[in-house]
C-alpha cells in the first residue's frame, strides 16, 4: 500500500510596497540639497584665498601677522595703495602686461586655430610627421628653450623690447593640439563639402565655417593664453632689460624689501589689483563659452 506524503507549501514573501510619488520626490529633493550644499562648500573654499588676499590688502604687515588673524577689512587700504604707487610705476607696468597679453592672445587664437584647421580637416603629405614633431616640441620644458631663445632675440636686437615677449609666443603647440582635437569633432565634413560646392576658398571656409562652430574652444584657449602671459615672470625678467618696459609681475617682485623690510600689506594690494584684468577676461570668456554651448543645445 503506497503512502503519500503531503508537503507544506513554501512560505511566500509579502509583496514589497512600491515607493509612492511623494517618497520619490522627497528623495530627489534630499539629493539635490546635498549636492547644492557640497557645491556651496566647494565655492567657499575656492573663494577664501581671494577673500583673504583682499583682507590682507587692507591691513599693515603687523596686523597681518597678528593672532588671532583678522578676518574683517581694515582701514589701511588707502595707505597701502599710496605706498604702492610711490614704489613702482604700477599703471605703466600694467599697460605693458596688457599689451603683451592681448597681443599674444590674438596672435595665438589666429595662428593656432588656422594650423589646427589644416591638421584636423585636410590631408597633405607629411601631415603625421609634422604633427608628431609639434607634439615633441610640446613635451620640451620651456626652461630648456630660454637660453637659445635669448640668443635668437639678441641676434635680432629685440632684447629689452616688447617684441621679445610677443613674437616667440605668437603660436604654441598646446593651442594647436587643443584646437585640432576640438575641430575634429565639432566641424562636420558635410559643412566643408557644402562650402566647397558653393565655391568657398580655404580662408572663407576657415573664417565663415570653422570659426563660428569652435568659438567655445577659442574662448577657452583665449582665457588660458591671457592668464599664462599675464602671470609670466621668468621670461620677462630675462628679456626686458629696459626698466621702463617691465611687466606687472616683474614690477611687483621689486616690492620685496623696497622699504628695508617687505611690506606685505602693500604687496597684497598690488596682487589684488593685478587680479582685476584676469577676473574680467575670465568672466567674458566664460560667458562666451556658456552662451555658445547653450546655442548648440537648442539647435
Amino acid at each position: 500500500m503506497a503512502v503519500t506524503t503531503q508537503t507544506e507549501p513554501a512560505p511566500t514573501e509579502p509583496p514589497r510596497a512600491e515607493p509612492t510619488k511623494g517618497t520619490r520626490i522627497r528623495g530627489t529633493q534630499r539629493r539635490g540639497i546635498a549636492l547644492h550644499l557640497s557645491l556651496a562648500v566647494g565655492v567657499l573654499l575656492s573663494a577664501f584665498p581671494f577673500y583673504w588676499a583682499v583682507i590682507m590688502s587692507t591691513h599693515t604687515s603687523t596686523e597681518i601677522f597678528s593672532y588671532p588673524p583678522k578676518l574683517l577689512p581694515g582701514s589701511h587700504f588707502g595707505d597701502n595703495l599710496s605706498k604702492l604707487f610711490d614704489s613702482i610705476d604700477f599703471f605703466g607696468s600694467m599697460f605693458n602686461s596688457l599689451l603683451v597679453a592681448v597681443s599674444v592672445t590674438f596672435l595665438v587664437l589666429f595662428f593656432d586655430s588656422l594650423a589646427a584647421f589644416v591638421f584636423a580637416k585636410f590631408s597633405f603629405p607629411g601631415r603625421r610627421v609634422l604633427f608628431a614633431m609639434m607634439m615633441a616640441i610640446f613635451m620640451v620644458p620651456a626652461q630648456l628653450a630660454a637660453i637659445p631663445q635669448f640668443v635668437i632675440m639678441a641676434k635680432l636686437g629685440w632684447i629689452g623690447s616688447m617684441t621679445s615677449l610677443i613674437v616667440p609666443a605668437a603660436a604654441n603647440a598646446f593651442g594647436i593640439f587643443w584646437m585640432r582635437q576640438y575641430m575634429k569633432s565639432a566641424i562636420h565634413d558635410e559643412l566643408l563639402d557644402a562650402s566647397k560646392i558653393d565655391g568657398a576658398s580655404f580662408l572663407r571656409q576657415y573664417w565663415h565655417v570653422a570659426l563660428p562652430v569652435v568659438r567655445p574652444g577659442l574662448a577657452f584657449l583665449g582665457i588660458f593664453t591671457f592668464m599664462g602671459q599675464w602671470n609670466d615672470y621668468a621670461w620677462p625678467l630675462i628679456a626686458l632689460t629696459n626698466p621702463d618696459n617691465v611687466t606687472l609681475q616683474v614690477a611687483l617682485s621689486q616690492l620685496n624689501g623696497v622699504h628695508g623690510t617687505t611690506d606685505y600689506g602693500m604687496v597684497m594690494t598690488g596682487a589684488v589689483l593685478a587680479l582685476i584684468p584676469l577676473l574680467i577676461v575670465f568672466a567674458i570668456g566664460a560667458k562666451q563659452i556658456i552662451a555658445d554651448l547653450g546655442k548648440g543645445a537648442i539647435r
